[in-house]
């Protein structure tokens, strides 16, 4: 088969919408973003049209090895910059300073080799005091640590393959702190928290709101009680009481002050306002001018709406208005939270949410003005909560972590942690940590023609390194992180499926721990190529083993004895129906094949990894099939639903892979709680997934959805279809 090229369009249609937004949106900020992204695509579009950017293959950058970490931007496309290279940060400069040297990487590269540097090097690797954001920035640890132990030669190898880039890559850790029990894990650290607050500036909605009610809604009960004192048998101005005049123009004098001091509140200007109608009628008639035709009907009104000033009713509801408007805002209270942060670490947690979301002291009311007892709002005490350092199925249970792809954010502390305890030397370990949880960050680029992503091994620094680990002496601690992170993926979010930075933590697990778990990558169905690596095979195969002949298998009409008999590309396009052509949708129903007889991972979970989830493959069953329900619910009027029900079918096939592992007993009583839960729906719902579960009783009952034995509402429920879906029309 001919190698695929990578077509430039992509990258022109991105510049095009990052030059729109950069001339028209109204935030700076954003315009700004907006700007860089258009400046990346632009060095993307150069690349590619003078040869230099290589997009699609493992070394796009000309003249910088596979395992250098890239620019990369949206889509996988390398820009062609250096993660490490560019101008020095601000401790390369200040190093260089100390150490008399020119600002250049490659004189700071030179000096961390002779006896001063290399003794510095262990210092940090002892002290722990580093930071290591890019894999690149433990390459000198290592070779300090190389040195230190004694391996000459694996320092040597290293500094031949980093040597020749060392005036263009940063090989220097940074400066940092002592790091957290790598037993916890936290979603933002507290400068992301305090980024947060800080931005929470006050609202000018809610500021000029509490104005009108402190302010202006009292001048104008003023303004009208003076005009109540001229009314007679109904007529507004009919008499002029003693001293009226002149209690009138200091009304007008304090308006004039209070207007020049009050002004995030316009609506005391509006000429068709009734409080401007009684002030410029007062105007009017000190100047000796008719009032406004509207004086009356403002007068009356204003008292019909809110009762004569000074009534019980009236005083009631100015009570309650300036109640409101002495609340505090969520900005000031904020900034409360904000100062009770600001001892805390930066690139850490908060060991309790507790202390930092208590109501306010009297010491803070003092200080803020805020009253004391005033209670933190939930979104403040949300917003903290991302920062609690904790288990990870303490942050899931909390519901800190809301999904899939935010635990797989986190899983890399608790591999980084796992794996590097096959290094003897503790000081080996932590920086090996580093640099797997750096690598972890970095950006997957766009491969082409089954190419494969770089593997941290393949870093040489982590290579040489790899010679002193301990074989098999952490395969039970990897193994039981691996159990536990795979029953948590399970038990916290059935129903959705497991995104590729989490596949990629389980497979290193699964290699650290000796599994033999071929564990398969979501494609993008819009840069498929038609064909699957080898992996895809062996999974399906290692799926067969545990679902052969059971309910899944039954249901998508899949023979897992025959599977070895054509290619599995072949068998995914003919699964699929063989959509002619090529299309985001065709591809989609090829990829999804694929997913139902790998099961997209799910059967490596349960056999070898052995996940062991606690509500049960039924409680599962029943709740992937809550998240269906929820899915195709929000198919009802959707202009565009493709999205949601290709989620919608995910979910359901999860569904069926768990209930195809509980006994008979326990899928009859599924499948009937699942009917009964889905009659609680709405008839849109109902009306489309009825079918589907009458497809799935027809199976169970033993026949077919491909042997003409099925009722004729029956339906298998798939999410990609080249020629429009039923669903939405059904």
């Amino acid at each position: 088969m001919d190698e695929v090229q990578v077509n430039p369009g992509y990258a022109a249609g991105q510049m095009a919408r990052a030059f729109s937004t950069a001339m028209s949106h109204e935030d700076p900020g954003t315009r700004r973003r907006a700007e860089e992204r258009l400046a990346r695509w632009g060095r993307v579009l150069d690349g590619m049209r003078d040869g230099s950017l290589s997009i699609g293959t493992r070394t796009p950058v000309a003249g910088l090895p596979a395992w250098a970490t890239l620019e990369v931007a949206r889509g996988g496309f390398a820009t062609g910059a250096a993660a490490a290279g560019g101008d020095l940060l601000g401790f390369e400069t200040d190093a260089a300073r100390r150490a008399g040297l020119p600002a250049r990487r490659e004189a700071l590269f030179r000096r961390a080799l002779t006896e001063e540097g290399v003794r510095e090097l262990g210092e940090r690797l002892d002290d722990e005091r580093y930071e290591v954001a890019l894999p690149e920035e433990s390459a000198l640890l290592v070779v300090a640590w190389l040195l230190r132990a004694g391996d000459r030669a694996g320092a040597l190898e290293v500094l031949d393959e980093i040597g020749p880039f060392a005036d263009r890559l940063r090989f220097l850790p940074r400066p940092g702190t002592q790091p957290a029990d790598a037993s916890l894990v936290h979603r933002e650290p507290v400068r992301e928290i305090r980024w947060r607050l800080g931005a929470h500036g006050p609202s000018p909605a809610v500021e000029a709101m509490n104005e009108a009610l402190a302010v202006w809604n009292p001048f104008a009960d003023e303004l009208l009680e003076h005009w109540l004192e001229t009314v007679r048998d109904g007529r507004v101005g009919a008499v002029e009481p003693d001293g009226w005049r002149e209690r009138g123009a200091a009304l007008l004098v304090r308006y004039g002050r209070l207007a020049a001091e009050h002004t995030r509140c316009a609506k005391h200007r509006r000429p068709k306002e009734n409080a401007a109608i009684l002030r410029t009628s007062l105007a009017d008639v000190l100047a000796g001018r008719e009032p406004s035709r509207l004086l009356r009907h403002a007068v009356e009104s204003m008292v019909a709406k809110r009762g004569t000033p000074g009534s019980a009713e009236h005083a009631a509801l100015r009570a309650r208005q300036a109640a409101d408007a002495a609340r505090p805002t969520h900005h000031a209270i904020a900034q409360v939270v904000l100062a009770r942060l600001a001892d805390e670490p930066d690139d850490a947690g908060v060991p309790a949410v507790e202390p930092f979301v208590r109501p306010v002291t009297v010491d803070e009311a003092r200080r803020t003005g805020v009253a004391e007892g005033t209670a933190v709002p939930g979104w403040l005490r949300a917003t903290v909560e991302t920062a609690l350092e904790a288990p990870v199925t303490t942050l899931v249970e909390r519901g800190i972590v809301p999904s899939a792809e935010v635990l797989a954010t986190l899983v890399p502390q608790l591999t980084a942690a796992a794996t590097a305890e096959a290094y003897a030397d503790p000081a080996l370990q932590r920086v090996m940590a580093a640099t797997y949880r750096a690598f972890r960050d970095r950006r997957s680029l766009l491969l082409t023609n089954l190419e494969s992503q770089v593997r941290l091994h393949e870093l040489p620094w982590v290579r040489a390194a790899e010679r002193h680990r301990r074989a098999g002496a952490t395969t039970a601690r990897v193994r039981g992180v691996l159990t536990q992170l795979a029953e948590l993926a399970l038990q916290g979010f059935p129903g959705t499926i497991l995104p590729n930075p989490l596949i990629a933590e389980f497979r290193t697990l699964a290699e650290r721990s000796g599994l033999d778990a071929p564990f398969t990558e979501e494609l993008a169905a819009d840069i498929f190529m038609g064909r699957f690596s080898g992996k895809f095979t062996k999974a399906a195969v290692r799926a067969g083993e545990l679902l052969d002949g059971t309910l899944y298998a039954r249901y998508y009409g899949i023979d897992y004895r025959a599977l070895g008999a054509r290619r599995f590309d072949d068998l995914c396009k003919a699964r699929a129906g063989g959509p002619g052509g090529w299309s985001v949708a065709a591809n989609g129903m090829v990829i999804e094949q694929a997913q139902i007889l790998t099961t997209h991972n799910l059967a490596l979970l349960v056999h070898p990894i052995g996940a062991d989830p606690l509500d049960g493959w039924d409680g599962l069953a029943r709740r992937a099939f809550g998240t269906a329900c929820r899915l195709v619910r929000k198919v009802h009027g959707n202009p565009r639903p493709p999205a949601t029900i290709k989620d919608a079918a995910y979910a359901w096939r999860q569904a069926v892979f768990f209930l195809a592992l509980c006994g008979l007993k326990e899928q009859v009583a599924t499948i009937a709680w699942m009917q009964d839960e889905l009659d609680r729906h709405p008839p849109s719902t109902v009306r489309r997934l009825d079918p589907v579960l009458a497809g799935l009783r027809h199976v169970l009952a033993g026949g077919g959805l491909d042997d003409g034995t099925a009722p004729p509402r029956a339906r298998r429920l798939l999410g990609w279809s080249a020629g429009g879906h039923w669903m939405p029309h059904a």
